[in-house]
Order: C-alpha cells, then structure tokens, then sequence
C-alpha cells in the first residue's frame, strides 16, 4: 500500500466490479421496473450485457497489443460513458436503453484484464504478484457488496437510480485510472 499507485488501483478495480456485477445482476429489474419492458424481453438484452463483455474480450485480445493496456482502459471507460448515456436519456425508445447496456458491457471488457496485464509495468515485476492478489481482493469487495448495496437502494428509494449509481463507479474509475497513470508516468520520467 506504500507503493505509489496502489491504492488508486485498487479503487479503480473496486469500482470497475461493483459497476459491472451491478449492471449485470440489476438490468433485467430495472428495464422492467423501470422501463416497463416486458420480463422476457429484459431478461434476454440483460443476457446481451454479458455477450457484449465475452465479445469485446475476444476483440481485446487483437487489439490491444497495437493500442497498449492504458489506451484500452480509457476506450473501455468512454464506451461504457456513452452506453450509460444511452440509459440515462429519458426518451421512451427501450431500444435505446437496450443497446446502452450491450455498450456498456463492451466497454467492461478491456478494463479488467488490461488491469491486471499493467501490473508489472506499474508497480514492477518484483511486486506484481503480491499487487495483484490485493487486486483481486479488492475486486471481489466491489463485486460482492455494491450489487447488494443497490439491491437496498432501489427498495428504499428506487430503480431508477440505476444509472445513476452505476455512473458514479464509472466517474470513479475515471479518476483512479488518470491518477494511477499520471503517477506511473512521474515515476517514468525519473
């Protein structure tokens, strides 16, 4: 934790979990609740939030070896910014709420294993190890306790604030991964 950069690595991978695992386990509620889309129909887009994270990993991996981790990271966060978008719009087309959740599982799909993969290269090889398991603890944390944490929200106040809620991590992940980058380029430059 001493190590410049963790602890805005951890946050960003706290974020990127609670905001994929929310997203995930929450669409098909809120596109009926919200929306007032059909169960059926919610439940088969909120199934294409995943293909969108499976698809856009099987083109991460020819991509990202031309555009490098931290430019996919930064695509990834500015998909899932425009497929939120598409959420938040309070137009009465579901197909554009639709097509904003497969967008923002696109978008999921590079930051993960980009993460991970820019772990050696930020903190150093000798301690990525060690980095990554509390990586993956803090991952874990998100994943666990923020869909839950909506789960009360949304029962206490409402669906609604799906977006909302799934924009603040994306906010969030934003300034950690643009800190953690402006701290691995001081170092750097060094």
């Amino acid at each position: 934790m001493r190590i410049k950069g963790v602890k805005q690595v951890l946050i960003a991978f706290f974020s990127y979990c609670a905001l994929e695992t929310t997203a995930g386990l929450w669409a098909s509620s809120y596109l009926v609740l919200h929306q007032g889309i059909e169960a059926k129909v919610a439940a088969g887009w909120a199934s294409l939030f995943y293909l969108g994270i499976t698809f856009g990993r099987f083109l991460n991996g020819f991509v990202t070896d031309k555009l490098g981790n931290r430019n996919m990271i930064r695509i990834g966060l500015g998909i899932i910014a425009v497929g939120l978008t598409a959420v938040i719009l309070p137009l009465q087309v579901d197909l554009i709420t639709l097509v904003g959740l497969v967008l923002i599982g696109i978008g999921c799909a590079p930051i993960y294993p980009c993460i991970i993969h820019e772990t050696p290269k930020n903190f150093g090889a000798e301690n990525s190890q060690a980095i990554i398991g509390i990586q993956m603890a803090s991952a874990y944390t998100g994943s666990t306790f923020m869909p839950p944490i909506f789960g009360v929200l949304a029962r206490f106040a409402t669906i609604s604030l799906y977006p909302v809620y799934l924009s603040l991590f994306l906010i969030l992940m934003i300034i950690m991964t643009e800190r953690l980058n402006r701290l691995v380029a001081s170092k750097e430059s060094r």
